[in-house]
């Protein structure tokens, strides 16, 4: 498996074997995989060796680390197909998995700059603004503040903002969703974003705006999502023209 004449680095070559092995289910989700002493052993490589390719493989969400305990193997990443507009119930349900939320805020407040830029609205317009840590089989996977305009969806309240606000909106309006327009940058975790997505600080996660419109036009979501890297990941398929 380890080919110390080849001219790829060792590590890497371990790196690769391990990912196989985990695509492959000889490595099963959360299940600890051998020391760094053990890999040293039982290849004849440096332990620092191993340190580096077991590091990658953290840094990409392949494995996970529990302080005292050692090296496991993390769950499959979600895949989420960037070409349909869904919310995230339907996209758990979709998979079979059990969305839920876990509400942190609702407000109505004055629509800042930004915010009223997103929806084209003017300042100090009023807004619902909800704080969301949405979990799918109980695993929180993002945490999520969304704007509404409050004249766009009225009776919005606490208790039905923590169900699907996709389904609320077009259940409690002549108009049905459409499009939006979404970016996503990758960045670290900070404090209070780690604890709540129970990862550690400085973890590399995904920052995703999205502004979404109904089918005349009107802008009535914006949303800034923080997912964890590790857990999830965007999928898009693309044709030349």
């Amino acid at each position: 498996m380890i080919n110390k004449q080849s001219p790829i680095p060792i590590y890497h070559q371990l790196e690769s074997f391990l990912k196989e092995q985990i695509e492959n289910g000889t490595l099963l989700p959360d299940e600890m995989i051998p020391s760094e002493r053990e890999y040293a052993e039982r290849y004849e490589i440096s332990r620092m060796t191993v340190r580096q390719a077991i590091n990658n493989l953290v840094s990409e969400g392949f494995l996970y680390r529990q302080k005292g305990k050692g090296t496991f193997v993390s769950k499959k990443k979600i895949e989420q197909d960037l070409e349909g507009l869904t919310g995230f119930t339907e996209d758990m349900l979709a998979r079979r998995m059990t969305p839920s939320s876990r509400l942190l805020s609702f407000k109505i407040i004055p629509a800042d700059i930004e915010v009223s830029g997103q929806l084209k609205i003017a300042q100090q317009n009023h807004v619902y603004e909800i704080v969301r840590v949405r979990l799918a089989d109980g695993i929180p996977m993002a945490l999520e503040t969304t704007y509404v305009p409050a004249d766009i969806v009225p009776g919005l309240t606490e208790e039905n903002s923590n169900r699907s606000l996709y389904e609320y909106i077009e259940k409690n309006s002549s108009h049905h969703i459409s499009e939006a327009h979404q970016e996503i940058e990758a960045t670290a975790a900070r404090g209070s974003e780690a604890e709540l997505l129970e990862i550690a600080v400085g973890a590399p996660v995904l920052l995703i705006m999205r502004t979404a419109s109904l089918d005349n036009g009107t802008p009535f979501e914006f949303v800034k999502s923080i997912y964890r890297a590790d857990r999830y990941r965007f999928i898009h398929k693309l044709k030349r023209k």
